[in-house]
C-alpha cells in the first residue's frame, strides 16, 4: 500500500467522522485495486490504475462524495449510487452517521476498474 503524504494531510484536517469515512474508503480502494496509485490532485484524493482515474474522494462541509469513474455499465442504486451528468461517472454521497455498505462499494469499484 503506497499512501500519499499529501492525501494523509488532506484527510487529517477533516472533522473526526469524515476522517473515519475517508480512511475506510482508502482501505477499501487499496484492497480492491492492487497497485492503485494515490495522489492529491485538484485538491482532492484521486486514485489511478495504470494511469487511468478510478475514483476520487471529496470532503465537503456536511458530506463525503465518492465518485467512481468508468462506471457507464453500472446501474444506479436508488438511495445509494447516483449517475452524474457524465454517464461514465457515478457518485455515492455519505453523511455523518450514515451506514455505508463498503462491500457493495468495493464490488462496484472492482467492476468499474476491471477494464482499465
Amino acid at each position: 500500500m503506497d499512501m500519499d503524504k499529501e492525501v494523509i494531510d488532506y484527510i487529517q484536517k477533516l472533522p473526526k467522522w469524515q476522517i473515519e469515512v475517508c480512511e475506510s474508503l482508502r482501505k477499501m480502494i487499496f484492497k480492491t485495486i492492487p497497485k492503485v496509485e494515490e495522489r492529491l490532485q485538484y485538491g482532492k484524493p484521486h486514485y489511478l490504475k495504470d494511469a487511468h482515474y478510478t475514483c476520487v474522494i471529496h470532503a465537503a462541509k456536511d458530506k463525503i462524495s465518492f465518485m467512481i469513474f468508468n462506471a457507464g455499465e453500472i446501474n444506479e442504486i436508488k438511495g445509494f449510487l447516483k449517475a452524474m451528468s457524465d454517464p461514465n461517472r457515478k457518485v455515492v454521497t455519505i453523511t455523518e452517521g450514515q451506514d455505508v455498505d463498503y462491500k457493495l462499494l468495493a464490488k462496484i469499484l472492482k467492476q468499474a476498474s476491471a477494464l482499465l
